[in-house]
This record gives structure tokens, C-alpha cells and sequence, in this order.
């Protein structure tokens, strides 16, 4: 197993509240992390038809089994334990009691907010980092092998082909958790809708054209993308609001979670066809956001991630909130630094004041400073700590 970067916040998590949530997309290894965090744990899944109809006929008796505690594999299939293991949590005031994991986010699952509120340390995990690939000695040595793969478990446990699983990640995704979180009544169109969003990753969000081309209303349109952010496959990046004297563009732009799965999506079938594919750029974009987005949240801490546009094209693709600032980072796929990519990263410090050097994330090699900005290879950004946050 890859060590995660999570670990050391669920231990801590597990020191202060009686209930630890671990959510995220399947398959990103949620169980494995949980049973390897705490081992001397009774682990029942919800998925399993004898315990999920005991859970729901008869959740105190259910719930008595497990005088040390217990992991609850999938817990969104049963919500109706939450209201009752609020009561035992009170009770036992025994840090670290149950640990919780499913591939919902638990805003979602009935009575989690209102059962356990203040009982609950949450870690949501998204599949590997390169952090945690590069530290295991994991990591692709080509970065369109990278994008191509992208970051779930079991591309990296055993020789699998991307295409093979992420076909059968996504039927399997369609016919369970689509179905359970909402009525869909054709799922080929939902799978339609998928494929729509992930070429318009890295884009800003228009619901309208969105259904449009896939022949729904823009209010399904907003109804499915919940379903996808709540899934944990895509993820929406606010503008930054500050007025620094122009108008600013006010609409969030989109990402997938993991770019291997956007490269299936969009018909790309081997590493290739990365190389010369028209949207290498927003795939690039992809995964240095993600990459981000990761890092924040492995270390139990929302994303807090924007971006920032005027009306008349200056834009920053990322800012970071850090302690010292917000930190502007460009991200660009090309091999090779180019003296323009600084720009607006820069025009936007002059404006903001910050004192942070831009960073600029790109398709190359090396580490250094260029015209005031700290350049960074996808090499050298995948191996490097994210801002003092």
C-alpha cells in the first residue's frame, strides 16, 4: 500500500472527536486507509445485504456489537444509524469511537449534519497525490504517462490498463451511486453529460450551453453537476472579489478531481495522444489544480482555492490563501518557459500588493527564479510542499 498523506490527520482527528468521517470518490482508498488507521477495529460495510437490513431493522442492537467501536463502510446506505449513534457517542465520550467512510459527501446523507454535529472530525480523501507517489517511488517518469493515469489506487496496486478499469469505474459509478443519489431516468444521457464536463474542465461554468448540448434545462444541468461534486469528481474554483478598480468575471470555472478519468472521458486511449491533443492544456490545468486541492485536503483543511479574471482577459489561474498572503500561481503545459507566461500573475501582485513571488507551474523542467516568479517543472511542483497555509 502507498502511505497517505492523510494518516497523520486522522490521528489527530481521532485525539479530539468521538466520530471520524472519511469521504471521497470510490475506489480512491478510503476502507484501506481506514483499517490500516485503526486496526484493532471491528469493520462492518453497509454494502453487505445481511448487515445493512440488520442496521435498518434494528439499529440499537446493530450498534451494541461494537462495544470498542467499529468502522461503518459506506455509511450513506444507512443513514438512520447516525441519529442513534449520536447517543452512544454521548454516552461513551470516547475519542476516536466510530470511524465512518463513504463516497458521498455527508452533507448529502440524511441526519448527518443534525445528528452529529460537533461529533465529527472529517478527512475527505481523493485519490494519490504525486507527493505520494514521488515518496513511494511511484510516480510516472513522463508527465503525459501522468496525465494519462492519473492518481486512483488501483492503477498503481497491480499492472492495469487505464482504459479497462476507468470503463469499468464508470459503469459501475452510472448504475450505483447515480441511481441512489438522484432519479435518472437515461443514464446514456447522464453519461453524455459526464463526458460534456470533463471537456470543459478548466473552464468557466456556463449551465446554460452545458445543457444545451446535452439536450437538459440548465436547473438538471446544475441538479446533475451536484451529483458529480458530491461523487467527488469534479470540484468549482470561485473568483477571487476583490475590486481592484475593473470589473471582474463572477463565475466559478470547473475541474475534474482526477485527470486520468478526464482522459478517458474525453475518448484519449493511450499517453500518446496527450502530446498533440487539443485540450493538453486543460489537462495540465487539471491536474495542477487537483494537485492542490489534494494537499488541503489531506491535511483535513477546506481547499480555499480561486481564481482571478478581468473583463478584458488578465487572468490568474490559482490563488492560494497562505499565512503570508495570497500566493498567484500560472500554470502552463508548455516544454519550455516563455517570457509572457509571467504577466498576469504579475499585473495582479502590482494590483493587490501581495508579497508573495508568483509561481509558475509548467510542462518542463527545473526550479528557478525567472522575471520575479519562482518557475517550477511538473516534476519539481509534484515534489514540493504546498504553501505555508
Amino acid at each position: 500500500m502507498i502511505p497517505r498523506s492523510a494518516l497523520s490527520t486522522l490521528q489527530r482527528l481521532a485525539r479530539g472527536f468521538p466520530v471520524i468521517a472519511i469521504t471521497g470518490p470510490r475506489q480512491a482508498g478510503k476502507t484501506t486507509l481506514a483499517q490500516q488507521t485503526f486496526a484493532d477495529k471491528a469493520y462492518v460495510s453497509l454494502e453487505n445485504p445481511e448487515e445493512r437490513e440488520f442496521a435498518e431493522s434494528d439499529p440499537r442492537r446493530f450498534l451494541a456489537r461494537f462495544e470498542d467501536g467499529a468502522i461503518l463502510d459506506e455509511v450513506q446506505r444507512s443513514p438512520q444509524l447516525l441519529s442513534w449513534l449520536q447517543g452512544i457517542v454521548d454516552a461513551r465520550k470516547r475519542m476516536g469511537d466510530f470511524v465512518l467512510t463513504g463516497s458521498q459527501q455527508f452533507e448529502r446523507v440524511s441526519g448527518m449534519t443534525q445528528s452529529l454535529a460537533g461529533r465529527v472530525g472529517r478527512v475527505e480523501l481523493l485519490a494519490l497525490s504525486t507527493q505520494e507517489l514521488a515518496a513511494a517511488d511511484r510516480m510516472p517518469a513522463r508527465l503525459d504517462d501522468m496525465l494519462f493515469q492519473g492518481g486512483y489506487p488501483a492503477l498503481y496496486d497491480r499492472d492495469r490498463n487505464p482504459e479497462d478499469w476507468f470503463a469499468n469505474y464508470v459503469a459501475t459509478y452510472l448504475e450505483r451511486d447515480v441511481r441512489q443519489l438522484i432519479a435518472v431516468r437515461d443514464l446514456t444521457q447522464f453519461q453524455r453529460f459526464v463526458r460534456m464536463c470533463a471537456a470543459r474542465s478548466g473552464q468557466l461554468l456556463n449551465l446554460s450551453a452545458l445543457g444545451a448540448d446535452c439536450g437538459i434545462t440548465s436547473v438538471t444541468a446544475r441538479e446533475w453537476l451536484s451529483v458529480l461534486e458530491a461523487s467527488y469528481l469534479v470540484v468549482r474554483i470561485p473568483p477571487y472579489f476583490e475590486n481592484f478598480g475593473k470589473r471582474l468575471v463572477k463565475t466559478p470555472k470547473l475541474y475534474f478531481l482526477d485527470v486520468g478519468l478526464m482522459c478517458w472521458l474525453l475518448g484519449i486511449r493511450d499517453a500518446e495522444t496527450i502530446a498533440t491533443h487539443a485540450m493538453r492544456g486543460a489537462l495540465f490545468e487539471t491536474w495542477v489544480v487537483s494537485e492542490f486541492v489534494k494537499q488541503q485536503l489531506n491535511a483535513g483543511r477546506p481547499a480555499d482555492l480561486y481564481f482571478w479574471r478581468d473583463n478584458v482577459g488578465h487572468e490568474v489561474d490559482l490563488l492560494l490563501e497562505t499565512r503570508d498572503g495570497l500566493q498567484a500561481v500560472e500554470i502552463k503545459s508548455g516544454h519550455t518557459f516563455a517570457s509572457d507566461w509571467p504577466a498576469s500573475a504579475l499585473k495582479w501582485q502590482k494590483l493587490s500588493g501581495s508579497p508573495l513571488a508568483p509561481w509558475i507551474i509548467y510542462g518542463g523542467e527545473g526550479e528557478y527564479e525567472r522575471q520575479a516568479c519562482l518557475a517550477l517543472g511538473w516534476q519539481a511542483f509534484a515534489g514540493r510542499p504546498a504553501p505555508n497555509r
